[in-house]
């Protein structure tokens, strides 16, 4: 998979597509609109964050790539590519439970705390792509 050289884009299948684990200085870019939001995207080597409406969307630590993003409080899908393992944070549902599945396969359930964030990690080598699907209990 190749990282998105746009930072963030729509893609054909009407997802999006954002970040670029490659880049060696922070980059970002603000103000794409999609699906009637503004979204805000920071990227690099050591962090990618999406924002929508200046609310967390996706963090991850160190930076990743991820294409075919869509979802909501309810169920979230995308791919994601990295250096190597990440950690990443995704905003939904305050004190509820989440199903992880990682390339088809069940990885475990996952809490969020009373925020809504949604805490987890993935081991990644690099050049190669994880399938990651989020879906409330």
């Amino acid at each position: 998979m190749a990282v998105v050289e746009e930072l963030i884009t729509k893609d054909n299948k009407g997802t999006l597509s954002f970040g670029n684990y490659l880049l060696d200085a922070k980059t970002k870019k603000d103000g794409f609109e999609f699906e009637g939001a503004s979204y805000k995207i920071k990227t690099f080597k050591e962090i990618t964050k999406l924002e929508r409406n200046g609310s967390l969307v996706y963090e991850s630590v160190p930076g990743s790539t991820v294409t075919n993003f869509k979802g909501n409080k309810e169920v979230v899908e995308f791919d994601v590519e990295a250096a190597g393992d990440i950690s990443f944070t995704l905003e939904m549902e305050p004190s509820a439970e989440y199903k992880l599945v990682v390339n088809g396969v069940s990885a475990g359930r996952i809490p969020t705390n009373v925020g809504g964030k949604l805490n987890a990690s993935l081991e990644l080598d690099e050049g190669s792509r994880s399938s990651v699907k989020i879906m409330k209990c």
